[in-house]
């Protein structure tokens, strides 16, 4: 009986310590209008991922479409009217200058020289005839055996024979010139396209058409346009040299060469609002072909400062701003300003330095004090495809 007297006892006892417990609790969390309210949590880091403000050097582009061009281009046509004997080149050939590429058959220019020669030596003999014969009437005149008139005759004969003489030369010359023209040579460097007339066919001067194409692709040229607001910034960087040029495919990965700027148009092209830009590459590798499509990036400066993804950049109502990562693991929302953007890569002019920590994603979920923890790994999503270089 004692035992369980004890026991009710011992109860009662806890119970009123509980009673007395929970009462505290309640009064603690009573606010100033005397409504119960609940007890503060302790605020969770956000899970966010992190990134480092590297300083480096940053390229700063402007990009434009652009189409290969071969540096020159040249249809070989022929200059005399004949057969072709012979075609001497293959089609696709690099070719130097000189280079045999076809030959007109040359026999009636051979002709035709032979006979300019034989009428310079008829007029010859006749020149030297009538100088011994001017030789006889000016002896003869001294002792008036001849007329004066008959000595200036002689003369003027002697003059028309030399004038006649020099004609023939004029018409060998140009017999000669005629029959070069029948073996016809590579005028420049480059590769032979289609042929376009095939051996034994007659042709013309007059035709319209040639015999092929040539073209230089080494070096080759590249013409692309820019917005006309970019002029100031491009004539600028151009007082401090020369500007690189490269050009890279239509998705804009695969580097196919680097040139240099060769000049700017001299006009702006008022349709559009953009002016061309015409740059060389030495196209060693042969990457580039005329009449293909291009992205060529126009490398106007490079400058060293601090470099972020562009992701950590966010856009306020007072401006661009990044969180930044204390030591202790809280952000603070710092403005910043950024000079240039690229590739997912930001050049910060101010409001960051190289060794700070921002948050590159997961700000949606921030305010200013928040405690942040490196979210796990599972792939950067804010990595960008990064262009390669071509591999010979």
């Amino acid at each position: 009986m004692q035992r369980r007297i004890r026991w009710v006892a011992g109860t009662a006892v806890a119970a009123i310590l509980i009673g007395a417990g929970a009462y505290a609790w309640l009064g603690a969390a009573r606010d100033a209008g005397g409504s119960v309210r609940a007890a503060p949590l302790a605020a969770r880091p956000v899970p966010v991922t992190i990134g480092a403000v590297e300083a480096k050097e940053f390229s700063i582009y402007r990009v434009g479409i652009g189409t290969v061009q071969a540096y020159n281009t040249v249809t070989v046509k022929v200059r005399v009217d004949g057969e072709v004997q012979k075609i001497a080149f293959r089609e696709g050939q690099d070719v130097n200058p000189g280079d045999l590429l076809a030959v007109i058959d040359p026999r009636p220019l051979e002709a035709q020289l032979r006979q300019a020669q034989a009428d310079k030596a008829h007029d010859e003999a006749l020149l030297a005839n009538a100088k011994l014969d001017l030789t006889r009437y000016s002896a003869l005149a001294t002792h008036d055996y001849a007329t004066r008139q008959s000595v200036d005759t002689q003369n003027a004969l002697v003059a028309q024979y030399r004038a006649a003489i020099e004609h023939d030369e004029a018409v060998i010359d140009n017999a000669r010139v005629q029959l070069g023209y029948t073996t016809i040579v590579a005028p420049l460097a480059g590769r032979t396209g289609l042929r376009l007339i095939d051996q034994g066919n007659i042709v013309h001067a007059a035709d319209a058409a040639g015999l092929v194409v040539i073209t230089q692709i080494k070096p080759i040229a590249v013409v692309f346009t820019l917005p006309q607001q970019d002029l100031p910034e491009i004539t600028d960087a151009l007082r401090s040299g020369s500007l690189e040029v490269l050009a890279y495919d239509q998705d804009n990965r695969l580097l196919l060469g680097k040139g240099q700027l060769e000049l700017i148009d001299n006009r702006v092209e008022q349709s559009t609002g953009s002016v061309k830009l015409k740059a060389v590459f030495p196209n060693d590798d042969e990457r580039l072909w005329p009449g293909a499509f291009v992205n060529a990036w126009l490398r106007l400066a490079v400058r060293r400062g601090p470099v972020v993804p562009t992701a950590a950049v966010q856009a306020g109502p007072e401006g661009s701003y990044a969180f930044l990562v204390r030591p202790d693991a809280s952000v603070e929302l710092r403005p910043v300003r950024v000079a240039a953007a690229w590739q997912g890569q930001a050049l910060i002019e101010a409001g960051l330095a190289a060794g700070d920590r921002v948050v590159v994603d997961g700000q949606y979920k921030l305010r200013r004090g928040a405690h942040v923890i490196e979210a796990p790994k599972g792939g950067d999503k804010t990595a960008e495809a990064k262009p390669r270089e071509a591999t010979p």
